[in-house]
């Protein structure tokens, strides 16, 4: 099953390249907007040698890292804290929900305002973007929890710490990670693209410079780069969240 997976896997991204390759043949698409993948992949591997490439990478990957985890933290415990009773999930959790069908862009120029326009800005913004997914999961997932083990555990005479270590917070694991999972990856796609319309460093900076600078070549290899990178983050938050679920088992 794993090896079909893969298989399909594998094709769709032979059929992205193939694509890619047709639609720069001579005569279709203006190699300015779209450049051929053979010198954009040249380009890419001397840029992996270039030290600018990395100081940009480490802005964004620290911004987004910082992000994560605080809005990963406070995700948490506020979503801990509404649901500790019917009442406060009844009164919060839409509240928390409707926050969070707000495109944070729009607030992004307050963000500016208030933090600048170094990493402070992306950083905060991040999260609050990691901070919604994670909050409602968290709700989710506590309040799924079979109060028939709930009332087991007291009757036993459980400390409140005692219960959440033992009973809610396995049972409650899987969908939390869900949202940690969700929430890193939406944080790592607003910081980038914050640092595109706004920034002083980082990779989504070092794109919009290259791209102003009509350098599509070089553009095009930062977002490789990019990708990459996304696809990395996506790869670690789901191999954290495939172990944290085995573990809650």
């Amino acid at each position: 099953m794993k090896a079909k997976q893969h298989g399909i896997q594998f094709g769709v991204l032979v059929a992205v390249l193939a694509a890619w390759y047709l639609l720069t043949l001579p005569g279709r698409i203006n190699p300015i907007l779209l450049p051929p993948p053979v010198p954009v992949v040249a380009a890419f591997g001397a840029l992996l040698t270039t030290p600018g490439l990395w100081s940009d990478v480490f802005v964004t990957v620290c911004e987004w890292l910082v992000a994560f985890v605080l809005g990963a933290l406070a995700g948490c415990v506020a979503g801990y804290l509404v649901s500790l009773t019917p009442y406060t999930v009844r009164v919060f959790d839409p509240l928390i929900a409707g926050f969070y069908s707000i495109p944070a862009i729009l607030l992004f120029p307050l963000y500016l305002l208030f933090f600048g326009l170094g990493p402070a800005s992306k950083i905060a913004i991040g999260m609050t973007i990691a901070f919604f997914p994670v909050a409602l999961n968290t709700i989710a997932g506590l309040g799924s929890v079979d109060r028939s083990f709930i009332r087991a555990a007291r009757s036993m005479g459980a400390s409140r710490l005692q219960l959440f270590g033992t009973v809610m917070l396995p049972a409650a694991l899987p969908v939390v990670l869900s949202g940690l999972r969700l929430g890193g990856i939406v944080a790592f796609m607003t910081i980038l693209g914050c640092e595109m319309i706004s920034s002083l460093s980082g990779l989504g900076h070092r794109i919009v410079e290259l791209a102003e600078n009509m350098e599509p070549v070089r553009m095009f290899a930062n977002i490789l780069v990019a990708v990459l990178l996304a696809f990395a983050i996506n790869l670690g938050v789901s191999y954290a969240e495939a172990r944290g679920k085995r573990w809650a088992r």
